[in-house]
């Protein structure tokens, strides 16, 4: 289990302050800036082997809006689970990839017809670097 804090204590918005983009960082469940599993927000991406990266769009949802509260959730939850590095294997993939919070991709609502062009470049810009 990963240790939490290092007698100073835990710390804040390790997603901006972080250098690393291996391991996972212990910070206090409800302070700080929201990533995914507390992992550093990047758009750089050289020498990276994940990228995490949301898409809040809710417009397919009839009747059902708020999922494009979703990124913003699941990044809120995993900050629970940050720190608990209890895997059902014998390694910690967080030491062996880099990882990064890429953010979320940028839709603009007002011409919803371009939307999923939007999301397709956004998605190509990820997976060509």
């Amino acid at each position: 289990m990963a240790k939490i804090g290092d007698g100073n204590g835990l710390g804040v918005d390790h997603a901006f302050q972080r250098e690393s983009t291996h391991g996972l960082r212990a910070e206090n469940t409800y302070a700080g800036a929201l990533s995914f599993l507390r992992l550093k927000y990047s758009k750089e991406l050289e020498d990276v082997d994940l990228a995490i990266t949301g898409i809040p769009y809710d417009l397919a949802v009839t009747n059902r809006p708020g999922t494009r509260f979703g990124p913003r959730g699941i990044r809120a939850a995993s900050a629970q689970l940050a720190w608990w590095a209890n895997y059902p294997w014998e390694f910690d993939p967080f030491k062996r990839l880099s990882a990064v919070d890429y953010g979320d991709c940028e839709i603009d609502h007002g011409i919803p017809q371009e939307i999923p062009d939007q999301i397709e470049a956004h998605i190509s810009k990820i997976l060509d670097k």
